[in-house]
């Protein structure tokens, strides 16, 4: 079973940064294009200063931003003492320091991990889940958080937002260059190639970044779920969950696209059912997170 699990982990690691290789060849491509409709490579620079700034921003206050647009609450060591010590055994285990723990009031099972180091991590979980989840499966829930947290998951996930953003803000300058003028004279006299691929670029850059970020969110869901399963050593205990998780049909009153790629499943509860049938290749494009019951089979698979 190890030598599964950790061939796994491996596997979506080099996937990962696949993908993000891919952005940046995406940024590349996509600056070279607009610094030469517009003849000035300063516009560029602006717009990755200030994608940066603002990634960055959120990066480093990720934990506050995300706790207070979720409503979480501090979990009191008495009210909660099982959760608090089951965060701890895993926390020891994992060979990190115990994060601060947060309960949401929610009826949705549902948990998500924050917080730009291991040191600032935070871990929440609904009220629902401890509602309905076993020891063994709330014990893979926590691992898997506890993973995101190990994996570095927001330092990654921060590096796909600032690239996305880049993208995402240079067409929108692209685009009003195209509305209001502002291009180089050439272009205007002759340079149909160009112009075309301006407007191709325009057209395909912001959704190409999307659906790459959405990429590296779904291959970081099954990197934690295969580091979770390492942490327990259980890969059951997880499944389970995922397919308790999966089967009830609550969504969160809280949640916001903002947040949804956080969660440990979809808080809008479009997959709810952990069997069901998958989606087409051109839905699971625009998922934040890989459907329910593949992760249940990638789990089960790693027991045999």
């Amino acid at each position: 079973m190890a030598a599964n699990l950790y061939s796994h982990k491996d596997s979506n690691v080099r996937k990962t940064w696949f993908l993000i290789t891919v952005f940046l060849l995406l940024v590349i491509g996509f600056g070279w294009v607009l610094s030469y409709v517009f003849d000035n490579v300063a516009i560029l620079a602006i717009a990755v200063i200030v994608s940066i700034a603002m990634s960055v921003g959120s990066y480093w206050w990720s934990d506050k931003l995300v706790l207070s647009m979720t409503g979480a609450k501090e979990a009191s060591p008495q009210e909660y003492s099982e959760l608090h010590r089951i965060v701890e055994n895993l926390a020891i285990t994992a060979g990190l320091p115990k994060p601060k723990i947060y309960v949401l009031h929610e009826s949705a099972p549902n948990a998500f991990a924050t917080g730009r180091d291991p040191e600032h991590a935070v871990v929440a979980v609904t009220t629902g889940l401890l509602d309905r989840l076993e020891r063994v499966e709330l014990e893979g829930v926590l691992a898997h958080e506890l993973s995101h947290i190990g994996n570095r998951d927001m330092l990654v996930s921060t590096v796909v937002v600032v690239l996305a953003g880049v993208i995402i803000f240079a067409s929108d300058i692209l685009m009003r260059s195209f509305l209001f003028g502002g291009m180089r004279g050439d272009d205007r006299k002759g340079s149909a190639i160009f112009l075309a691929i301006g407007i191709v670029a325009l057209i395909l850059a912001p959704i190409l970044a999307t659906i790459l970020r959405l990429a590296v969110s779904r291959k970081r869901e099954f990197l934690a779920d295969a580091s979770g399963a390492l942490l327990t050593r259980y890969p059951d205990g997880l499944a389970r969950a995922l397919e308790k998780i999966a089967a009830d049909p609550t969504p969160m009153r809280r949640a916001s696209n903002a947040t949804a790629h956080l969660f440990i499943a979809n808080p809008f509860k479009k997959d709810v059912r952990g069997h069901a049938q998958e989606p087409n290749w051109f839905t699971k494009l625009f998922m934040t997170h890989p459907p329910t019951s593949a992760r249940i089979r990638a789990l089960r698979g790693m027991q045999e």
